[in-house]
This record gives C-alpha cells, sequence and structure tokens, in this order.
C-alpha cells in the first residue's frame, strides 16, 4: 500500500489505478490521515528547501556586495596614492622646472648684516649718531638708520664698518645704487675686515639689478677665498639665471 500511496501523492497513477486507490481509502480514515500528513511533510519539506535556496542565495549576495566594496575601496586607496604621487610631482616639476629669477633668488639669500661686538671700535661706541643709528639698525628702522650713519660718516669717511651697515640699510630701503657705492667703497678701501661681507653684499645687489654676469663674477671670487661666505656663494651660483 505504501508504493501505491507514494505514487498517488506524486501523481504518478494512471486514471483506471487513480479510481481504484480512491475507492480502497474511501471510508478509510486511517489511511487517509496518513495521506494528508505525508503530503503536508512534502509541502514542508518544499519550503525548508525554498527557504534555503533563499538563504544561500542572500549569502551569495552579501559575500558578492563585500567583494564589490572592498574592490572599491581598494580601487579608492589605489587612486588615493596615485592622487598623491603624482601632486608631490607637480610641486617637484613646479619648484625645480620654474627656477627662482634672479629678483627672488637675492631676496632668498639676503639677511641683514649683524654687527659683532668685537667688531665696533672705541671711537663708534663713543659716537651718539653710530649708537642711535645702531638702536634704529637693530630694530628695523633702515630709513633712519642710514640718517644717522650719514652722520658718522660726515665725521669719519674711513669708517668702513659704517660704510657696510649703511649699504645694508639702503639695500633694506630698495635703494641699490645707494647700496652698491657704499659696498665698493668698502672693498676699493682694500684694507679692513669688512670686504668679504661688503663682497657677498654687493653681489646680492647685482642680482636685484639683474646683473646677472657681475654677480656671477663677484660670487665665484668669494666661493674660492673660502670665507664665511663660501657655502652660500656656491648655492646661488648654482640658481643665477
Amino acid at each position: 500500500m505504501s508504493e501505491f500511496m507514494e505514487r498517488y501523492i506524486s501523481n504518478e497513477m494512471t486514471d483506471s489505478e487513480k479510481k481504484w486507490f480512491l475507492k480502497e481509502i474511501d471510508g478509510n480514515e486511517d489511511l487517509k490521515k496518513e495521506i494528508e500528513l505525508r503530503m503536508q511533510t512534502d509541502v514542508i519539506l518544499k519550503r525548508t528547501d525554498a527557504i534555503n535556496l533563499r538563504n544561500k542565495l542572500y549569502s551569495l549576495e552579501e559575500d558578492r556586495l563585500i567583494r564589490k566594496k572592498k574592490y572599491a575601496m581598494f580601487v579608492f586607496k589605489y587612486a588615493a596614492a596615485f592622487v598623491g604621487v603624482a601632486l608631490i610631482t607637480s610641486v617637484y616639476l613646479l619648484v625645480y622646472n620654474n627656477p627662482l629669477t634672479n629678483d627672488e633668488l637675492s631676496d632668498k639669500f639676503f639677511k641683514a648684516y649683524e654687527v659683532p661686538t668685537a667688531h665696533r671700535s672705541l671711537a663708534n661706541i663713543e659716537d651718539n649718531d653710530y649708537m642711535l643709528g645702531l638702536q634704529y639698525y637693530n630694530s628695523h628702522d633702515y630709513k633712519n638708520a642710514a640718517i644717522q650713519f650719514s652722520k658718522v660718516l660726515e665725521k669719519n669717511p674711513n669708517d668702513m664698518q659704517t660704510h657696510l651697515l649703511t649699504g645694508v640699510s639702503s639695500m633694506e630701503e630698495k635703494r641699490y645704487p645707494e647700496a652698491e657705492n657704499s659696498f665698493k667703497t668698502v672693498i676699493d678701501h682694500n684694507n679692513n675686515l669688512f670686504i668679504e661681507p661688503a663682497s657677498w653684499y654687493l653681489a646680492l645687489c647685482y642680482l636685484k639689478t639683474d646683473e646677472a654676469d657681475k654677480a656671477t663674477e663677484l660670487f665665484a671670487k668669494i666661493k674660492n677665498e673660502g670665507g664665511y661666505y663660501s657655502s652660500e656663494a656656491k648655492k646661488v651660483m648654482r640658481k643665477i639665471k
């Protein structure tokens, strides 16, 4: 009977077999219940299989989305790294393929001369005009510093330190021809402690006035003499246009 039940439930009987089987179960409550139970069991099993299949499909979709997200993050990180490298490269090319003008180069290397205590002569220390000029100079008031230093030079035109400070003050005030004259005075004197700094600032003046040949010649001389400004002169020479 079990074989017939299975064939009935699975709808594999012929019409004549089905008529015979329906007569057999008619009035047989136990058989009817067993058939209903088996049919319900089949339905539950089919639903369970469907649920399992759906869960597997959800799981596969989640895995796909996770892989897609990871791939997107990888692409984003790679793109960000690429952009970073490109930006650094662009900055590098911008800096190194666009060298400074001579005017900008002069500004980069210019720094106001600092007066060493050991170089202040006794005569200068006792000169009120000099001391006032030095106060203006150290407070970056170069206009008034130059005025006071000119008073010192009226009394002592051979004061090479004051000539140097006058030249630096003139540079700070963008009066380059006047600055050049002050530095040349120190260099032409040829017997003082301020020839090297005067040469350095004169070379920077030449850059400011776009006299590159004169600047290069003077920087080369400073470099070859191996003094305080030698290494700086070497750096400038690499960048002069």
